[in-house]
């Protein structure tokens, strides 16, 4: 049994590449909030909703690139719906970006101190549990990005894969319309039926 992907020139290379991309961009991103929520929990606090939510997209678009190229290798994707779908993570990559980046655009990491040892950071710089107002949320969010050096760039990252991501889901929508174009033209309309004989 040899397997071979569809041959669909440069639009299924294209979409083959931004499929890798974005897997590898997605799994950062879920390495990394998760080692800020692990540090969290730990800790014993309450881990910010900004956190939670990235963690979840990442994980439902992670799930969705790795079901839907697996689907396309069996030229069992149907592409329409795939760009819808990826428009909608656009939509939510976007979501994500601006919610993590509002702190984020004018943080200097550099002028931040170096690292101290997590428990102690985490213990002095985010409330204890049993406060469930927004503000506070957002403020132990802002008090865990700016604690040290290693947090701030770790946040950064996440922020710069999510902007990444923005562009390759439009692309790859962009891409899932045409190789749907492509695939319609090939197959022609259908031979008219003979009703007589």
């Amino acid at each position: 049994m040899r397997f071979q992907a569809p041959q669909l020139g440069a639009l299924g290379v294209t979409f083959t590449a931004l499929r890798a991309m974005e897997f590898v961009s997605l799994v950062a991103i879920l390495g990394l909030t998760a080692n800020f929520l692990n540090e969290i929990v730990t800790a014993q606090r309450e881990a910010p909703d900004v956190l939670i939510g990235t963690l979840v997209v990442a994980s439902i678009a992670t799930l969705y690139v790795s079901i839907s190229y697996i689907l396309y290798y069996d030229g069992l994707l149907p592409l329409l719906i795939a760009g819808g779908i990826d428009l909608a993570l656009l939509v939510a990559a976007i979501v994500v970006a601006v919610t993590i980046g509002k702190p984020l655009s004018m943080l200097k990491c550099s002028v931040l101190a170096e690292p101290t040892p997590p428990t102690q950071t985490f213990t002095m710089s985010i409330s204890t549990r049993g406060y469930n107002s927004a503000v506070v949320k957002y403020n132990n969010y802002l008090a865990l990005i700016t604690t040290d050096q290693p947090h701030c760039y770790e946040i950064k990252a996440v922020w710069g894969l999510s902007i990444a991501l923005c562009a390759l889901f439009a692309f790859s929508a962009l891409i899932c319309i045409g190789l749907w174009r492509r695939i319609k033209a090939s197959t022609g309309p259908a031979p008219p039926k003979d009703f007589e004989g």
